[in-house]
């Protein structure tokens, strides 16, 4: 009986370990998709100027949280780079940052954003529902979250998802 309760406690554990191995933790859902993007009143990155949601494109585009001290940023940062030179718009947040070390991360890695908006005590982040940095929205031409990526972007997911979302957003411009 004592052997069957260990039996039966091990074989629990080891499948919620085995689950765990196939789970995609860059796919998860938003309660945000389908809203509009939060009301937010925040000041540009390198101006200092406020920008608010009528700062935001009337075509699709990617919203992408990014910090100075988040490694995996830079390790997205070139296909960041690589959207931007195919013509889809990126906006930045900056998240928990400093203002300087973000400029400074700029002027090193280069500037994919058409702006950044300085999120400096995460106050639009945690509105955005934003787990941790890099996560990138595609937003629609409406301001209506379509889709969210956790963690760094690759060539997979620029490839596979955001550029048919961008198009299929494109083709379905009201």
């Amino acid at each position: 009986m004592r052997n069957s309760i260990f039996i039966t406690i091990f074989l629990l554990f080891f499948a919620i370990l085995a689950a765990g191995l196939y789970t995609n933790t860059k796919e998860i859902q938003s309660p945000l998709i389908g809203q509009q993007i939060p009301i937010f009143n925040l000041p540009n990155l390198n101006s200092g100027s406020t920008l608010t949601n009528k700062s935001l494109p009337n075509e699709p585009y990617l919203i992408n949280v990014w910090a100075s001290w988040c490694l995996e940023c830079i390790k997205e940062h070139n296909y960041l780079k690589n959207i931007q030179n195919i013509n889809i718009k990126i906006i930045g947040i900056n998240y928990k940052d400093t203002r300087n070390d973000a400029l400074g991360w700029l002027g090193i890695y280069g500037n994919p954003y058409q702006f950044s908006i300085f999120d400096e005590n995460g106050s639009l982040g945690l509105e955005m529902g934003v787990y941790g940095v890099p996560e990138t929205f595609i937003i629609d031409t409406n301001g209506v979250i379509i889709d969210k990526f956790v963690g760094a972007l690759n060539e997979n997911d620029i490839r596979t998802k955001i550029i048919p979302q961008i198009l299929d957003s494109n083709s379905n411009k009201n």
